[in-house]
């Protein structure tokens, strides 16, 4: 009988998550008893929101939701955030009410918003394995694709809308945080696909909960500074990978092993280890953890420091509320081993 290697059985489960997870978990997080106070709340009167067609693609309208104060009128350019949402390339929405308390904190604090639709690239996707990881490769890079596409519309419209073109940041949560966290990878890398962004264009920051990139070049490392980059993750989460797992020059490098990069190469980083938490922590910094949101782009963004931060925090009064394995996922869901 034969065996499968234990990493390819892992890769396999992971690119099954993909698929599947936020099928489930996340339409139905709104279900989940969240800790108090963390209810997701509707848009704010202050907050402006205008929706834009950013790119047409096989026959696809993009569009993008743009939120602003209307509350404060001015001529002076603001920092922007380009927030991607998240859904395991298989579904979300741009507007989805758990990221409400996000938007709302971020423009009360003089960011405008701008929250994107894209592809989802591995709607209907079949015979993806540990050994033809082709279809997550291809949703991956039509995420950063539109990305690309998105920021670009945000600069060519940046005077009209008065945002700053060099405090502009990508955001997501989950396949979101892979779509920021592998973007700002390429452009440091100068991957071709990254052409499509302005000349000399850079981002501000990324801010990744519960992120990981996609790599077929070997050994991790970033041939150019990559953005000052915020990484949330719970230590117990099985679903996006905390570490690496790799397969020959294929790998999937998760936060902990983004941070363990940047330190070596001297980039600035801050990555939060919430200990003992899953897959909720792409969804709850963006509701408990938005001070230290603030003190991140206000040093690093604003203030340019150069600074490497690596916090671990354990309460033991916080209970996990998305540990399972996509096996067990996948089990739950009724499908077949």
């Amino acid at each position: 009988m034969q065996h499968k290697n234990p990493i390819h059985r892992s890769l396999i489960l992971i690119i099954l998550f993909v698929q599947l997870l936020l099928l489930s978990g996340f339409s139905s997080f709104s279900q989940l008893e969240l800790p108090v106070n963390t209810k997701p709340e509707a848009i704010r009167s202050f907050v402006k929101k205008q929706s834009f067609i950013y790119a047409i693609k096989d026959s696809l309208q993009l569009g993008l939701d743009l939120y602003t104060n209307d509350s404060i009128q001015t001529n002076t350019k603001k920092p922007c955030v380009i927030f991607v949402f998240g859904g395991g390339f298989v579904m979300g929405r741009r507007d989805a009410h758990i990221y409400n308390t996000y938007f709302n904190s971020l423009v009360a604090h003089n960011y405008d918003v701008v929250s994107i639709s894209y592809r989802l690239g591995l709607k209907g996707a079949t015979k993806v394995s540990a050994f033809n990881i082709k279809p997550l490769r291809n949703a991956i890079q039509m995420a950063v694709d539109d990305l690309f596409d998105a920021t670009d519309w945000v600069v060519a419209h940046a005077d009209s809308l008065n945002i700053d073109t060099s405090t502009i940041i990508i955001s997501g949560s989950s396949a979101g945080a892979i779509a920021v966290l592998q973007a700002d990878f390429e452009r440091a890398n100068g991957n071709p696909a990254a052409k499509k962004l302005p000349s000399h264009f850079r981002y501000a920051a990324v801010l990744a909960y519960s992120g990981a990139i996609l790599s077929y070049d070997g050994r991790f490392r970033y041939v150019s500074p990559p953005a000052p980059t915020m990484m949330f993750y719970g230590t117990a989460d099985k679903i996006v990978p905390y570490n690496k797992i790799r397969i020959f020059n294929r790998g999937m490098y998760g936060s902990s092993w983004i941070a363990r990069t940047c330190k070596k190469q001297h980039y600035p980083y801050y990555i939060y280890r919430a200990e003992g938490l899953g897959h909720e922590m792409s969804v709850l910094p963006m509701i408990n953890q938005l001070p230290r949101v603030y003190d991140f782009l206000d040093q690093y963004v604003l203030q340019h420091k150069q600074l490497q931060i690596d916090i671990s925090y354990h309460d033991p009064s916080i209970k996990p509320l998305m540990t399972m394995t996509p096996a067990e996922l996948y089990k739950k869901l009724g499908g077949k081993k």
